[in-house]
């Protein structure tokens, strides 16, 4: 089976980008081309520009394009990734004293650690108090992913091992190497799927949001019109958390910068 060519390649990056509002670069093809690749096979399809063009002009059904912007977003994440967050976060909770729900919401959860890592922090210092964490993404088996709780202990090497005693299954037989988060865990901790670059689901009002490591897929204009969905959803007084290797500099945006990638409504 032949690699993606140069034309089919813009093509469905061109279609991936109207449909997700994320730009894949020349330096992607490699890796389009082999996931194409292998959902063209899954479909029955053995020559991979076919099967683009077939997605391009609205030949294949909508459940296959879902399919493409679920292998094209799908990126491997770990527990407690950028810890100086998780660290903020821990600090704030000390002094949260309130009979609402302390909300918290993940918007690019991915297949769900920094959501679990969210909420082992909230079961550890909230003690009684309410909480709930949320968490969106594109991809809807991510998702789905996220719901299981199922994952590689090599991505838990960051959990404290006190957490990994209280909140984590570790995986016998069939499931040597994995590790299970706990049932209450996982029942304080909801998923669904959002495009950022669309309408939101009805969410509410949150304390807290991790917009981290999403924006530098976008073009500076994508990121404002994220960035703006996304405050609207964060209270008055509440924190917005973005990447470290992500800037909100230049985008004319009503936030003041706490400290390094962390901010508030301006």
């Amino acid at each position: 089976m032949n690699g993606i060519s140069p034309k089919a390649f813009e093509s469905v990056t061109r279609l991936f980008h109207r449909v997700s509002g994320i730009k894949l670069g020349e330096n992607k093809q490699a890796l389009v081309s082999g996931r194409l690749q292998k959902l063209a096979l899954e479909s029955g399809e053995r020559d991979v520009d076919a099967y683009v063009d077939r997605l391009v002009n609205g030949q294949a059904p909508q459940a296959e394009m879902t399919r493409v912007i679920d292998r094209l977003t799908t990126n491997e994440t770990y527990f407690f990734r950028e810890p100086q967050h998780f660290n903020d976060l821990k600090q704030r909770l000390l002094s949260h004293k309130s009979d609402q729900p302390l909300r918290v919401w993940s918007a690019a959860s991915s297949s769900g650690e920094e959501a679990y890592s969210v909420a082992m922090l909230m079961a550890d210092g909230l003690d009684q108090q309410p909480w709930e964490v949320w968490g969106t993404d594109l991809s809807t088996a991510m998702v789905d992913s996220a719901r299981r709780g199922l994952y590689p202990l090599e991505r838990a090497r960051m959990v404290p091992p006190d957490y990994l005693r209280r909140f984590c299954l570790k995986g016998q037989g069939p499931h040597e190497g994995q590790l299970l988060v706990s049932k209450p865990l996982r029942g304080r901790t909801q998923f669904q799927a959002a495009n950022l670059m669309q309408d939101l689901p009805n969410l509410p009002q949150f304390d807290v949001i991790f917009l981290r490591n999403v924006l530098i897929y976008f073009d500076n204009d994508a990121k404002a019109q994220i960035v703006r969905r996304v405050l609207q959803q964060l209270k008055p007084d509440g924190v917005l958390y973005t990447g470290h290797a992500e800037s909100l500099t230049g985008l004319n945006l009503p936030v003041r910068t706490l400290t390094t990638a962390i901010h508030g409504h301006a």
